[in-house]
């Protein structure tokens, strides 16, 4: 079922599911390209830093009212077309009980790392009790949002598992690969259980109200289309399967992927993300019919002067003009550093240069 067809279990209210967003992502045709950034709630804004001053990110992505606050700053300073849920790709884990943390300048770090078949016996099931605050939070974001939709977010099988591999963030991937080519039935079986946890996850953010969801593949450019194909890509559909009779748009996004994007799209996407490195224009024919994209302005362009900005977000904007359904996003995170100002600029200049 794709994101075209009629709902069988979820039906949006009517304003949100008319959003310009979830139209583009339907491949309907919009009043203007929709506009909305990855890490868009987070160190760019003052009023984040404020919130989260002697709160860890953990605790932060537990905590329903912190969460309704982080989610709904850059809707309210931006203008943009659609809220991300404010999580972190760890968070499911740790709620199974996994000993994680995530340590600033770092990332997740992983305590006892998962190397062996004994260790898969500590990914247990997430049931919706052990993520309560996440129902909590997104019931309280829908009714503040109001017409603008709520993106669900999970991170795919082969980042999570890169992490508990690894033990933590990694350049190389050597102990990941390792076990995905020395073991590969043990690493099918924990990607396969990392999917289930994964569904489990994207179906309470869908079940409380969330309009789309997305699917953070971080990593994946770091392997080839032959290793994603056979090692990566059964356990990112089997998640895209498990949400797919929900009837709402469901979006998949890797770094580095350029050629990975047509595999990306076969894993179920409705909608397929693309980076800075590959033009939109080409990023189609990557992909093939029947897919939106989203994208992919390069997030160091809004260091530019404005003139540059706009010279370099009207280049996106002409790479997309004949694409089946466009989400205007950055090809990647917003960085920290990000003048505030610049995205509230960016979005305006998106929304009046694509007026219909």
């Amino acid at each position: 079922m794709s994101a075209n067809d009629t709902p069988a279990r979820h039906q949006p209210p009517t304003a949100v599911h008319d959003s310009a967003f979830l139209k583009a992502c339907r491949r309907e045709p919009v009043p203007h390209t929709p506009v909305w950034f990855m890490r868009q709630a987070g160190r760019s804004l003052p009023e984040y830093r404020k919130v989260r001053e002697g709160v860890g990110m953990l605790d932060s992505c537990m905590r329903p009212d912190l969460v309704t606050e982080i989610t709904l700053q850059p809707v309210r300073r931006h203008g943009v077309d659609a809220a991300i849920y404010f999580s972190d790709i760890v968070v499911p884990l740790k709620a199974i009980g996994i000993d994680l943390d995530i340590k600033p300048g770092v990332g997740p770090v992983v305590e006892q790392p998962v190397r062996t078949r004994a260790d898969l016996a500590r990914l247990r099931d997430l049931t919706p009790e052990d993520v309560s605050y996440v129902t909590e939070a997104v019931g309280m974001l829908t009714a503040e949002l109001g017409p603008t939709p709520l993106i669900g977010f999970a991170g795919a099988p082969f980042t999570l598992a890169s992490y508990l591999v690894e033990g933590g963030p990694s350049r190389t991937y050597e102990n990941a690969k390792a076990m995905m080519y020395g073991d590969p039935e043990l690493w099918a079986d924990l990607l396969d259980r990392l999917a289930d946890i994964t569904a489990a996850f994207l179906k309470v953010q869908i079940e409380a109200g969330a309009g789309a969801v997305q699917l953070f593949d971080s990593w994946a450019g770091a392997l080839s289309p032959a290793d994603y194909r056979r090692s990566v890509l059964p356990a990112s559909a089997k998640v895209f399967q498990a949400v797919a009779d929900y009837g709402v748009p469901r979006i998949h996004f890797g770094v580095g992927t350029g050629e990975l994007l047509g595999l990306m799209g076969e894993a179920g996407a409705d909608v397929v993300g693309v980076d800075w490195r590959v033009p939109l224009d080409e990023a189609a024919r990557r992909v093939g019919p029947g897919k939106a994209l989203q994208g992919n302005l390069d997030p160091a362009v809004l260091f530019a002067p404005r003139r540059a900005v706009e010279e370099k977000t009207r280049e996106v904007l002409d790479a997309a003009a004949h694409l089946e359904g466009h989400v205007f996003n950055l090809g990647h995170g917003v960085m920290p550093s990000t003048d505030p100002d610049v995205l509230t600029r960016l979005v305006e200049y998106v929304h009046t240069q694509t007026a219909r």
